[in-house]
Formats: structure tokens, C-alpha cells, sequence
């Protein structure tokens, strides 16, 4: 259930990302960028509605994705990024907000933010994060997904730990993973190593300057 998308224009855009110097503006960019083509691998498993339409030379039958069957869930902050980039694909999806922060003591997940649209339980979603560290607050949100009835539930993320992969699919198994990156593990902080560093910051600009 765990996806590693490879792929040459991913691959490119991600050396991007990691490059310490690149701005906040080309990062934010650039995540918006990675999450719109992970939605077209993702989509694959999408299912298509068949209607008439109307060209330019006569009727015809094609296919027809109703994008309000899909809610977009970024996990606070760094996920309101790629959200950006999944609606590019899909505008007419919902938005649902999961607001979780890390415990830097504990490491543990901290719920302080939950907003779903109704009907979740007959919908698809697509809950995005760009980093899968310990696999802790994205688990918890699953969970509280799940709680609310979401059943069928796809996770996004742009650079994964196997620590938290291995989290996520023993907690979570009917839920299927795509990533553009596994990276080597955690260091003695649980960031991704080499990892992208903090996404938040880079995404948000609150780096402190040296």
C-alpha cells in the first residue's frame, strides 16, 4: 500500500526542495507543484462517471470525474501547501482542516483544529502532508478521520522516514501511502534525514536568520 513515486520531473523538483538556498516563494511553489503530479498518480485509482457531451462536431460519450466526492485534508501547517496543489488538479473538491502540532519534549501529536465538511463517510479523501517523520500526527489524524467515518482515505506526502511508513501502515493498513521520496530515517530530533528540513518554516518564512 505504500507508493514511491518515481518519476524525472518529481525527481527534479525535489533536488529543488532540498536545496537549502531555495526561497520561501519557489518552495511554496514548488510543493504546490510535487502535489499536483502526486494527485495524477494517485488518481489512478479514481472512479469515472461515463455522459454525453457535446463537441464542436457532434455528440459523444466521455469521462466525467465528479470532484465533489473528493475533500482535501491538510494537516496543519505545513500541509496547507500542498492542498494548494491538489486543488489545482481537483477546484471543486472540498477542504477539510486537521490542525495537529509535535510536542517537542514528548514527540507526541497535539490535536488543537478539526473542521470536516459533512458526508465524509461517502467520500474520498485525500489528507496531504509533505513530511512523514515518526508517522505520530499523521497516524492521530487518520484516526480522527476515521472516528468522524472517513473510509476511504489516501495519504499524500512529499519525502517519508521508513519509521514513519512503518507506522502508518501497521495503524492504518487500509490506507494507501504515496510519497516522492524515502528517505534514510530520523535523526536524534525525528527530522527526515537528509529530509527537506523544516517544511513549515521554509513554507511559512519563520526561520530564524542567522
Amino acid at each position: 500500500m505504500i507508493h514511491e513515486i518515481k518519476n524525472p520531473i518529481i525527481n527534479h523538483k525535489l533536488t529543488q526542495l532540498r536545496r537549502k538556498e531555495t526561497s520561501p516563494k519557489d518552495f511554496r511553489g514548488i510543493v504546490e507543484d510535487i502535489a499536483a503530479l502526486l494527485v495524477y498518480e494517485v488518481g489512478k485509482n479514481f472512479k469515472t462517471q461515463i455522459i454525453e457531451v457535446e463537441t464542436p462536431i457532434r455528440n459523444c460519450h466521455a469521462e466525467f470525474l465528479d470532484e465533489k466526492n473528493f475533500i482535501v485534508v491538510p494537516i496543519l501547517r505545513a500541509g496547507l501547501a500542498m492542498a494548494n496543489g491538489v486543488l489545482k488538479i481537483l477546484p471543486n473538491a472540498s477542504i477539510g482542516i486537521v490542525g495537529l502540532y509535535r510536542n517537542e519534549k514528548t514527540f507526541e501529536p497535539v490535536e488543537y483544529f478539526f473542521k470536516m465538511p459533512p458526508c465524509i463517510n461517502k467520500k474520498v479523501l485525500l489528507v496531504v502532508d509533505p513530511m512523514l517523520a515518526t508517522g505520530g500526527s499523521a497516524s492521530a489524524a487518520l484516526q480522527l478521520l476515521k472516528n468522524k467515518g472517513a473510509q476511504k482515505i489516501f495519504f499524500m506526502c512529499i519525502v517519508s522516514a521508513p519509521q514513519g511508513l512503518e507506522k502508518i501502515s501497521s495503524d492504518h493498513p487500509d490506507v494507501e501511502i504515496y510519497t516522492a521520496a524515502i528517505d534514510e530515517g530520523l535523526n536524534e530530533n525525528c527530522y527526515i534525514v537528509p529530509g527537506l528540513g523544516d517544511v513549515g518554516d521554509r513554507i511559512f518564512d519563520t526561520l530564524e536568520k542567522e
